[in-house]
């Protein structure tokens, strides 16, 4: 489950790059400033989750229960969060309302939340 950890990773900051640069150069004439601000608050969250991974999936401080439970919630968590997000921010490009789907960005919130929550615990646990 560690290499799958490690390049899920990998793949989502890889991605968060690709999708940063596109915002800045492919979106910038396209949207609003708001939302070229919202779509990037997607991207950051992406990062900053697969960063998370890079951590869990290289330490041996997490045990590999919880590694699980958090490469779940951090996958879900980044695809209903900063997912919907991309897609709220370029919605006028859209034929597709994604309005309509706007209430699974709190839901892919909390999984990002519950997998902090789920390393805490971890560390908690934790025998010095």
């Amino acid at each position: 489950m560690t290499k799958i950890i490690l390049i899920s990773a990998a793949i989502l900051g890889v991605l968060s790059i690709i999708l940063g640069a596109f915002a800045s150069h492919g979106l910038k004439a396209h949207l609003s400033p708001e939302n070229l601000q919202t779509f990037e608050t997607g991207v950051r969250y992406q990062m900053y989750h697969a960063l998370l991974l890079l951590f869990v999936g290289s330490t041996s401080l997490v045990s590999s229960g919880c590694k699980n439970i958090i490469f779940y919630l951090v996958i879900f968590g980044v695809v209903l969060f900063s997912g919907s997000i991309y897609g709220l921010a370029t919605n006028q490009l859209s034929s597709f309302n994604f309005k309509s789907i706007g209430f699974i960005t709190p839901i892919g919130g909390l999984f990002l939340i519950a997998s902090w929550v789920v390393l805490i615990i971890n560390f908690v646990k934790l025998k010095s």
